[in-house]
């Protein structure tokens, strides 16, 4: 691709590729390998020490899943982004390429179930506090927040009960504390909303519901704004040299790279290390979903305001507030006996 501007349809089908030079061919290959060859051992020394970007092994990277990655931080406005082997795998290291033992998240309440149940009870076990909020109440998240809170966190639009968050408002806050907004976006993927525009600085998705589309994988990405300044000394992870990657610190040592501390931690610390890798076959299923994400939220869309009109004009129709919204029971109808 080109600097040229394009509109989200063609990014959908083009973003992040460059055809084989070799071959030539035109769609993107499942690349089945576990090892890559370096060009010499000045080569393999400069890519493990970030010195240079390229393939050091498949746990961490495969040119099927970077094609991926980089056609979704493109659609969603990101600088970089990370696949993984889920969304919940997704959401959990995040969480923990930010937080450490003694740390605090300020979350909203309104959560998917897993999401839940990884805050409220696996995530303390680990020494990390989640402080629930109900969605929207931004007293509660600004009392919420203390010298241990190291992020806030939000769905855009909460499962099940698709209340929908004012992330500028959350973005606000995040920025007057200085904290990073992180957005898990699985219901409203790009071509519907981008989270970054409204101020997030990390967006999250599941890439089993919208974006694959097909139900047929499972898997996860992060996608890393590139914006959100790491070298705050709170931010310990960032400025303590990581036993985990060679003494790096990691929002003062990648020189250009600097913007990208965020994602290049969790990749070289996280998904080195703990392994929650994304399968190529997988990514490649899942770029045959984005080619067509354009085109089945439009239509998604479409129903979806169909039924709202088809309700809307119902006679047992009450309207929504913030509970949702009802149906009158016909018992209660003028007329009804």
């Amino acid at each position: 691709m080109s600097d040229k501007k394009y509109r989200i349809e063609t990014l959908a089908l083009h973003a992040g590729q460059v055809p084989d030079p070799t071959t030539l061919a035109r769609a993107v290959p499942v690349y089945r390998t576990t090892a890559y060859s370096f060009k010499s051992a000045r080569h393999g020394a400069d890519l493990f020490a970030l010195r240079e970007s390229g393939n050091i092994y498949a746990r961490l990277m495969n040119p099927t899943n970077d094609v991926l990655e980089k056609r979704l931080a493109e659609l969603d406005g990101g600088a970089a982004a990370l696949s993984l082997s889920s969304g919940t795998a997704a959401i959990y290291f995040t969480v923990a390429n930010i937080l450490r033992q003694g740390d605090e998240l300020v979350s909203a309440s309104n959560l998917y179930g897993g999401t839940y149940t990884q805050f409220d009870a696996i995530l303390p076990q680990q020494g990390i506090r989640v402080n629930f909020t109900p969605v929207n109440d931004f007293a509660a998240v600004e009392a919420a927040i203390n010298g241990r809170t190291r992020a806030l966190y939000v769905e855009t639009v909460g499962n099940p009960v698709l209340d929908v968050a004012d992330l500028e408002s959350y973005a606000k806050i995040a920025k007057k504390h200085h904290l990073p907004l992180i957005v898990d976006a699985t219901f409203t993927p790009p071509t519907l909303l981008r989270p970054i525009e409204h101020g997030a600085d990390i967006v999250i998705h599941s890439l089993s519901k919208w974006i694959g589309g097909h139900g047929t994988g499972i898997g996860g990405v992060v996608i890393d704004a590139g914006k959100f300044d790491w070298s705050d000394p709170r931010f310990a992870l960032y400025n303590e040299p990581d036993r985990g990657y060679h003494g790096l610190r990691f929002a003062h040592d990648l020189g250009a790279n600097n913007h990208l501390a965020f994602i290049l931690r969790l990749r070289t610390v996280g998904l080195r290390n703990q392994g929650p890798t994304l399968a190529p076959d997988a990514a490649w299923q899942f770029l045959q979903g984005v080619e067509t994400l354009p085109l089945r939220m439009a239509k998604h869309s479409e129903n979806a305001l169909a039924v709202a009109e088809f309700l809307r004009s119902h006679p047992r129709w009450s309207g929504c507030g913030i509970r949702g919204c009802r149906m009158t029971p016909p018992e209660r109808l003028p007329g009804s006996t």
